[in-house]
């Protein structure tokens, strides 16, 4: 949520703080603003609404200034209006500062610069803290940021510059994503590689509790205590080709049909048909330990969250192993119980999900094995997990996630198929499943062809307000996520749940010609789905179905029929949800949605 992106070196600094800007838009896009330095001046600008809105008010300001910060904002304290956008700035003008994260006892903060006569001007928390580091200042921008933010509670990733120090930036992360870009005579800060994978691929990750001060000479790092620190330099694993359009009108079109290509990345070097084995290099390690859990525990958020609740039926069906998926941001505060045994896999695209982090630090902190399934190289939760996988889906722009979805069951299938293995599965069982997980991109890039149809298909409801999405067993995480899928983008109210669960209460709301969106795909509860299809023919809903190929029963039952490749039930929920995801992407088109930036949403959840 929310994105940073500073510069400094020899070329102009506006033009790459506003691409930089455009590259994180996707992490919030509520307003907007940049702080410049140049000529001993600090120049700020700022603007509500998108990106454009911006670009257009500054004009041909500050061209010769070759520092600056920015931030793009998704609002959490004060609406989103010019006046609460960043940066914010010291009450004499002279310390621009761009902060992700919250302050927590900004409120405390506030009472005491008021007793300073230091008035706020915006209704957000992060101006507290530019204040409070004016406050502090003596000549020495960057001990004046370490006294500030040793008075502070919560979470930052922040930049800050100043016109009295004119050649440098001084940065520090805690719960929030900061890396610095390494390029040539030049340095770069960002919450996001996106923003400066223009400039340098070579970067370095700055992790909580640590402190960076770039200059046109170099940087270097230290903990907030001062104390230096050396940090290794990383490449950066995808490409600025990879973030672009490529022809396509969204990013989530473009995900859509890159799963393909994403899925064979996710599988690539870990099938090994003929042993009937997986090979995870990143959880090797712990792999003894794995076979020896008594219970697996997933953590995670929103998308993730479905993903979890698919592995926890793959680890029951598959390994034998009792499994239960929990909600991180209640798992955080319900002090769990963790006893000897239990393995708890925190699931997250970014990496940086705040509720997910800090329940995977619960677990830690209680003893848990604690296993990270993400996909950004060098994020936090990769860090800090004691192992993990990595999904190497690529980078996902559309804030509603789809290729990293289908890669996150991808890797929880081969984790359970690995665990498995070790304990109960016999090898020619592990083969054949093997060797259907390896056929599943294929799958796939037949399933998105039928994309046009599904158009027309959606034509036809989309302009109805509610909707049901049901299935059974693992589907029913489907149902789940094609339901969140149609609230995220279309903002048509949509539920999913069991579909047993619809006679006890849900089925009052059917009523003629209500969309119903069944997962009946075959499978050991085939027949029930068909009942359930039947109890809502008769009360007037039209059923939208997601059917296995070659099935006419389910046709002579549906207004329309979404076919999938006959699969093994364990892998189904990486075929069944294409045509939903197609669903909810055409549905938000033809209601003239913001497909990639939908209302309210941003991308990584980095705030409770």
């Amino acid at each position: 949520m929310c994105g940073i992106v500073g510069y400094i070196g020899r070329k102009q600094v506006q033009p790459i703080l506003i691409e930089g800007l455009k590259r994180l838009e996707y992490r919030g896009y509520d307003s907007a603003g940049t702080a410049m330095v140049g000529d001993g001046t600090l120049t700020i600008t700022r603007a509500a609404g998108r990106i454009s809105a911006l670009e257009a008010r500054l004009g041909a300001i500050q061209r010769s200034a070759t520092l600056g910060i920015a931030h793009t904002r998704w609002a959490t304290h004060g609406a989103p209006t010019e006046r609460n956008a960043h940066p914010h700035v010291s009450y004499d003008g002279k310390i621009a500062l761009v902060h992700n994260g919250i302050i927590e006892n900004y409120r405390s903060l506030r009472t005491f610069l008021d007793q300073q006569g230091i008035r706020c001007v915006s209704d957000t928390d992060t101006e507290v803290l530019v204040q409070l580091i004016r406050h502090f200042y003596n000549g020495n921008l960057e001990q004046a940021v370490r006294d500030a933010l040793h008075d502070v509670q919560g979470t930052y990733g922040i930049a800050v510059v100043s016109s009295d120090e004119p050649d440098r930036i001084v940065a520090a992360r805690k719960g929030s994503p900061l890396i610095i870009g390494i390029g040539n005579g030049e340095f770069l800060i960002a919450s996001d590689a996106a923003a400066i994978i223009e400039h340098t691929a070579q970067v370095v990750y700055l992790a909580d509790g640590e402190m960076a001060v770039l200059t046109h000479d170099g940087f270097r790092t230290t903990t907030l205590d001062a104390v230096p620190i050396t940090k290794d330099v990383q490449e950066v694993e995808f490409s600025l080709e990879q973030i672009e359009l490529g022809g396509h009108e969204h990013f989530m079109a473009k995900e859509i049909f890159e799963q393909p290509q994403s899925l064979n990345n996710t599988l690539r070097g870990r099938l090994r048909v003929r042993e009937g084995m997986i090979h995870l290099g990143g959880i090797a390690e712990h792999a003894r330990d794995l076979a020896r859990a008594r219970r697996i525990i997933f953590t995670a958020q929103g998308t993730a969250w479905h993903a979890g609740l698919v592995g926890e039926y793959l680890f029951e069906d598959i390994a034998k192993t009792p499994a239960e998926t929990e909600y991180a941001s209640e798992f955080r505060y319900r002090n769990p119980l963790i006893n000897e045994g239990t393995v708890v896999i925190a699931i997250s695209q970014s990496g940086e999900t705040a509720d997910t982090l800090a329940a995977l630090r619960e677990a830690k902190e209680k003893g848990a094995l604690t296993l990270g399934v993400v996909n950004v190289v060098g994020s936090t939760i990769a860090r800090e997990a004691d192992a993990g996988v990595y999904l190497h889906c690529g980078p996902e722009i559309g804030v509603a996630s789809t290729k990293a979805f289908t890669s996150q069951l991808a890797v929880l299938t081969m984790m359970a198929i690995q665990l498995g293995r070790r304990r109960f599965l016999s090898q020619n069982d592990a083969q054949a499943l093997i060797s259907q997980l390896a056929l599943i991109p294929g799958h796939v890039e037949r399933i998105v062809q039928q994309s046009d149809g599904i158009r027309e298909a959606v034509r036809r409801f989309v302009h109805r307000e509610n909707w049901l999405f049901l299935g059974r067993g693992y589907n029913y995480p489907i149902a789940l996520e094609g339901a969140l899928k149609l609230k995220e983008i279309s903002y048509i109210h949509a539920e999913g749940m069991p579909a047993a669960e619809m006679k006890h209460g849900p089925i009052a709301l059917i009523s003629d010609g209500m969309p119903v969106v069944f997962i009946a795909t075959r499978g050991n509860q085939y027949d029930k789905v068909l009942g359930n299809i039947e109890e809502v023919r008769s009360r007037g809903g039209k059923i939208l179905a997601v059917a296995t190929e070659g099935d006419h029963d389910v046709a002579q039952m549906a207004e329309d029929v979404f076919y999938v490749p006959d699969v093994p039930e364990p892998l189904q929920p990486m075929l069944s949800v294409i045509p939903l995801q197609l669903l909810a992407y055409h549905a938000a088109v033809l209601r003239h949605c913001s497909v990639d930036k939908p209302r309210n949403l941003a991308k990584s959840v980095t705030v409770e």
